[in-house]
């Protein structure tokens, strides 16, 4: 029997870099990065072999000197754990790093809407490490903080989070777990996410999956729900009910906005799909390969070619082939004429895709599936190959062969001072963003921009709709941007602003050595009277 790829076994997954040959900084075309990436020359004894020569990845990655922003795998974990509706999570930590939880208890309400549940606080407790805590050790406190939390909440799982501080001074969060777990007789669940873990937060998506995987999955299912299939996602509306119910399915959504019992029954599911490779890969290898719940090996369901491929391979899966062509031909009747309409109000229209990885390969396709002109993209990482390793799976290949080559397309983790550059170098009339912290560049350039707020805007058929008629309406306010351009200045050097290689400082580290005041942007200081 071979080995397993994924191992269920160990209390934490690997980093991407060193599973995958992730990597976060690149530039180049989609046709370059396809071959260099070489996704189906990759052998099992080479997966996650970036650098190495021969087989596998060889791409090169541009070092930055600095990183302007970023966010980290743990604060990814807040994301996921916090919205699981019936569990809690203890952060193990300052309480510096649990600043994003008013922001996250907004989305989880938006979401929880969203898929018609009812509203709730997200339930986290911080053990709020102070200075003797980091000289003494604090293991003692979290043990309090676990019982604190499971009086308070009776929840169904705790989870306890590690971050840099209490990784850096070596606390034993699994030990502990473990121990309190046997006390409460609930999964207690360590998840070792400390933010250096990783150089990429998509890390945190599978640190998550993986604890789900281990400790709430059940290992032994006692039947098959035929009509059940897992939908990997993040906290987009249900977009997926309606595309997939005409087939007879019901939708498991995991893991944001799920409960306990919903992430346990996804090994009684018949499939296991997701709205985004990047993100749900690892959940659908894993279930497929320990628990016998095949994964939806196709496309991504986005623009007509890929979601006509992925219906038939959920068709194929659980025994729907005698309906499925007769429900495509339907819906593309059904859906054309207003995407003709569409077409015909966006002609040369150009746009521009910043977001994660296969999300943005996703987007380009429904946007040049209306006829607009993509000549540059920014997605904040790339992974060469997915866990299940498909090649069916390659969604950067399905987006170069399918809808053709990307011209200027960078890899850069939501880096503003090269927003700019990248920007102007193919001057999009609007740009798609999926981190809002990057669009004030481009307002301020006189760019609109369509926030990706709801992740399943741009689903199936009617996503291609829901994504025309959203650019639309925000090339109406192109006056507005127009003017936040003339009486808004970016906060950057004329130099920087000159230059014409974002990656400039990547390949020549040392200017910043020898002239830094280009980096400086100096102000007048105004007398006071």
């Amino acid at each position: 029997m071979a080995a397993k790829r994924i191992d269920l076994n160990l209390p934490t997954v690997e980093s991407r870099e060193l599973r995958l040959g992730s990597i976060i900084s690149w530039n180049g075309s989609t046709e370059e990065l396809l071959k260099e990436s070489n996704y189906e020359g990759r052998s099992e004894k080479k997966k996650g072999c970036c650098g190495s020569k021969g087989e596998g990845c060889k791409l090169c990655e541009l070092n930055l000197p600095f990183s302007q922003q970023t966010m980290c795998c743990h604060a990814i974990i807040e994301t996921q754990v916090t919205n699981i509706t019936d569990c809690v999570l203890v952060e193990h930590s300052p309480i510096g790093c649990s600043a994003r939880l008013p922001r996250i208890n907004i989305t989880y309400n938006q979401t929880l809407a969203r898929r018609g549940k009812e509203p709730q606080m997200i339930r986290v407790l911080s053990t709020n490490l102070q200075e003797n805590d980091m000289v003494f050790g604090a293991t003692a406190k979290l043990e309090r903080t676990v019982r604190e939390a499971y009086e308070r909440y009776s929840p169904k799982a705790i989870f306890i989070s590690l971050a840099c501080t209490t990784a850096i001074i070596g606390e034993d969060i699994i030990s502990a777990a473990n121990e309190l777990q046997d006390e409460l007789g609930i999964p207690v669940i360590p998840l070792e996410c400390e933010g250096f873990r990783s150089k990429h937060w998509s890390t945190g998506f599978d640190i998550a999956q993986h604890a789900v995987l281990r400790s709430i999955v059940r290992k032994n299912p006692k039947k098959r729900q035929n009509d059940l299939i897992n939908i990997f996602a993040l906290y987009g509306s249900d977009y997926f009910t309606p595309l997939l119910k005409p087939l007879g399915l019901r939708v498991n959504y995991i893991i944001d906005g799920a409960s306990y019992d919903e992430i346990a029954q996804a090994s009684e599911a018949v499939a296991t799909t997701t709205f985004c490779h990047t993100l749900g890969s690892y959940f659908a290898a894993a279930l497929e390969e320990h628990f016998n719940v095949p994964q939806i090996h196709s496309p991504m369901p986005y623009g007509f070619k890929g979601t006509d491929a992925w219906l038939r391979e959920i068709a194929k899966v659980t025994g729907k082939e005698d309906i499925i062509e007769d429900y495509i031909r339907s819906e593309h009747e059904r859906v054309l004429p207003r995407i003709n309409e569409l077409r015909e109000q966006l002609k040369g229209m150009k746009g521009y895709v910043a977001t994660g990885s296969a999300y943005a390969h996703a987007i380009i396709e429904v946007i040049r599936e209306l006829g607009v002109q993509v000549d540059g993209s920014l997605v904040f990482h790339h992974d060469p190959v997915y866990d299940s390793g498909d090649p069916k799976e390659n969604s950067l290949k399905h987006l170069t062969e399918t809808y053709g080559d990307i011209p200027d397309y960078t890899v850069s983790k939501t880096q503003q001072f090269q927003l700019f550059g990248l920007l102007k170098r193919v001057s999009p009339d609007f740009i798609i963003i999926r981190h809002n912290a990057i669009a004030p560049v481009s307002i301020r350039m006189g760019i609109p921009s369509l926030p990706m707020g709801d992740e399943h805007m741009a689903v199936g058929y009617d996503g291609m709709i829901r994504v025309g008629e959203a650019i639309l309406e925000i090339l109406s306010r192109r006056k507005f941007a127009k003017t936040l351009k003339e009486h808004v200045k970016l906060p950057y050097t004329e130099w920087w602003l000159s230059q014409d290689d974002p990656f400039i400082i990547a390949k020549h580290p040392e200017i910043i050595e020898e002239a830094p005041d280009r980096f400086t942007k100096k102000t007048k200081k105004r007398s006071v009277k």
